[in-house]
């Protein structure tokens, strides 16, 4: 026995132990040595005899096989982790380049990014992770500010809680609510009646009737705000139709309390067409003053693609009076279509019902659409306008210039 362990102390020394070193395996295969020369022993002293010798080539043969496979599962592991790193270090690279990288990856996307066939895939790849990190970032950020605008309002409400507390405020609320109330009430009965038509749900998708029933909201509590409220109407507004369920999805229980007239009848129905004007952007007659004995009827339509003529056209088939809001008159408009959201043209209709003054119902449109106020006659504007138009079509100067001094030639005569 002693023969045999000294014959496989060899046999490591001479086969195993310089192939380890070259890999460097060495201190992992001297528990491996120790471990085999002792099950050797004890195999030898329970089944073998002394007379029997050992085969030492076939063994030697197997000790190379064995530990050439578990070197090669090594070496192919150190591979994949080098080609790995190698990987990671490249993107980082690339990042710090300014290229659209992700700044942690894990090693499955690490994988995956490898396995791109091709240079286009794997751009796209760490495109699509570089996105999906921006889009959770700004969410996370999104959340952070919402947590500390709710905790700064809590904040705000622990300070002012015993002020909100006090019962003198607490009863303004209260008779302000009351007040509203009141003249809405008296609205309903003694005030002019303000119509809104709900017959475009077909012409519109899903989320535009949405927009669309939040902006009546903000017109309904403008509304009820205001010293001398409209009787609102809401025409055409079937049981179940998207505009039903939006206004249930908004107002809840309060939907069947709102002091507002709703049916499902036709305005013409209802109404006398006498009295009954159809406000419309696409009108050809410009309105001039509010008429108190009217009627006004107002499209409840939010388009995307600003769907021309629509509420025109249905005016003209039902044979009602239409009118547009004199914008060019008292705006210098500046881009975008004249089409208004449905609060605003309740801010301006209010106002004129007040005041009567142009401008200060005007005031209510938004102020990236027009540059400022008219302050001479519409015709000398339009002469003006008129020359801007042949300048940028790029007549000849010659042109432009017989023009110019037709037109204030012309103006001098009529000085």
């Amino acid at each position: 026995m002693q023969s045999a362990n000294m014959l496989l102390k060899k046999i490591i020394r001479s086969s195993v132990l310089p192939f380890a070193a070259q890999h460097g395996m060495k201190k992992d295969l001297f528990p491996l040595s120790r471990t085999l020369s002792l099950s050797l022993c004890l195999k030898q002293d329970n089944s073998c005899k002394p007379s029997e010798k050992i085969d030492l080539d076939a063994w030697k043969k197997v000790m190379k096989s064995g530990l050439q496979e578990v070197v090669s599962e090594t070496v192919s592991d150190r591979k994949a982790l080098s080609a790995l790193a190698a990987a990671r270090e490249m993107l980082e690279m690339w990042r710090l380049a300014g290229r659209s990288v992700p700044e942690n990856i894990s090693e499955e996307q690490l994988k995956t990014f490898m396995e791109c066939p091709s240079k286009s895939s794997q751009k796209k790849y760490l495109k699509y992770l570089y996105l999906k990190e921006i889009y959770k970032k700004n969410d996370q950020k999104k959340m952070d500010e919402k947590r500390e605008r709710r905790l700064e309002t809590q904040e705000r409400a622990s300070e002012t809680d015993e002020s909100k507390k006090t019962s003198f405020i607490c009863l303004w609320a209260n008779c302000m609510d009351r007040a509203y109330s009141w003249r809405v009430a008296q609205s309903m009965i003694f005030g002019q009646p303000l119509v809104f038509d709900m017959s475009y749900e077909k012409d519109m998708s899903v989320r535009e009737v949405a927009n669309t029933v939040r902006q009546i909201v903000l017109s309904e509590g403008c509304n009820r705000r205001s010293v001398d409220p409209f009787h609102i109407h809401f025409c055409n507004l079937k049981d179940d139709s998207l505009y039903h369920k939006e206004f249930i999805k908004h107002y809840r229980q309060a939907w069947g309390k709102l002091l507002i007239t709703v049916t499902d009848q036709c305005y013409t129905e209802v109404f006398p067409k006498d009295k009954l004007i159809y406000l419309t952007a696409d009108s050809p007659k410009v309105m001039k003053t509010f008429d108190h004995d009217k009627i006004y009827i107002v499209g409840s339509m939010v388009d995307k693609s600003i769907k021309t003529g629509v509420s025109l056209a249905r005016a003209k088939r039902l044979g009602l009076e239409t009118a547009a809001l004199p914008l060019d008159k008292y705006l210098l408009w500046n881009a975008g279509a004249k089409n208004l959201t449905l609060d605003q043209m309740m801010h301006i209709l209010l106002t004129l019902k007040d005041t009567g003054d142009w401008k200060k119902a005007l005031e209510f449109v938004p102020k990236r659409k027009y540059c400022g106020f008219v302050n001479k006659p519409v015709h000398e504007l339009k002469k003006t306008l008129n020359l801007i138009n042949m300048l940028k079509l790029g007549k000849r100067q010659e042109e432009v210039r017989k023009q110019f001094v037709k037109n204030y030639s012309k103006k001098l005569t009529e000085k």
